[in-house]
């Protein structure tokens, strides 16, 4: 999406070194020390930030995103499903439900208005922005890998992350607002690495102000280059669950425009993709 704000993260593609495990322990228990923050970064400065974090979550701006998502219950692996993401510019992205009991499922974004496809319904089934973060691996969080389409970003502090195997990461708090209807989060807390951007941890909170998950990234290196590889979500409400969504293959794609129309999606039940 168009440095897109569509499409729930993240992934071990063919090739990627992945240390999801060992990094998702290791930052559950991380703890946060407050530095010296005379130096604040301005607005510019925050919307580059926020820009090199969206760019080692997708970097495309047209993409094919194939991901595994493990859910998890007190600690025990409870069902895997997978999803294949398209994404475009002006945050509009199509979600494919590809496991058994999900097959034939489609969810189709486009801006800020949302339609869910049924194999068996003759009509697409309008949805609102909440709709879409229900259920356990909420298609809200699989469909969405950026953040400065969706929204503003201010700098609150510097802080370091001190993670539990001893390694200390400099990094800089964002507190991200909601500037569309459609975001999946009403406010992020976001901590990025200083200097390079990468997203290490994110707080996702609902429109009431509540806290629904905390989200940590998960580095490696795709194609050469490093980037988010995975992100393991600790629902905050149901605290007993966890979802670690693992990206299996991510690569430039363009689809066609009838493929973003939800009346030719309801009609056609088997796509040539």
């Amino acid at each position: 999406m168009s440095k897109l704000s569509h499409l729930f993260i993240l992934f071990v593609l063919v090739g990627f070194q992945s240390t999801a495990t060992a990094t998702a322990t290791a930052t559950a228990t991380a703890t946060t020390q407050h530095m010296d923050n005379t130096n604040s970064l301005t607005e510019a400065q925050v919307k580059q930030l926020v820009k090199k974090a969206d760019d080692f979550r997708l970097g495309e701006s047209s993409a094919k995103v194939v991901s595994e998502v493990k859910l998890y219950k007190n600690d025990e692996l409870d069902k895997t499903r997978q999803y294949t993401v398209y994404t475009r510019e002006n945050r509009e992205s199509l979600v494919l439900f590809n496991s058994q009991v999900e097959a034939g499922q489609k969810m189709l974004m486009l801006g800020d208005n949302y339609w869910l496809l049924m194999p068996k319904s003759r009509r697409p089934i309008r949805i609102t922005p909440m709709q879409k973060l229900l259920g356990e691996a909420s298609v809200g969080d699989i469909s969405t890998l950026t953040w400065s389409e969706d929204y503003q970003g201010e700098w609150v502090e510097s802080t370091t992350f001190e993670l539990t195997d001893g390694q200390a990461i400099q990094t800089e708090k964002i507190k991200l607002k909601a500037t569309t209807k459609g975001a999946s989060y009403f406010t992020i807390d976001l901590w990025l690495e200083q200097g390079t951007g990468f997203p290490i941890k994110a707080d996702l909170y609902l429109r009431s102000g509540k806290m629904a998950k905390e989200a940590w990234f998960i580095k490696g290196i795709r194609e050469g280059e490093t980037k988010v590889i995975s992100m393991v979500l600790n629902d905050q409400i149901q605290t007993n669950q966890k979802t670690v969504i693992e990206y299996k293959e991510i690569t430039p794609t363009e689809i066609a425009d009838k493929y973003y129309n939800p009346a030719y999606l309801s009609r056609t039940k088997q796509l040539d993709l």
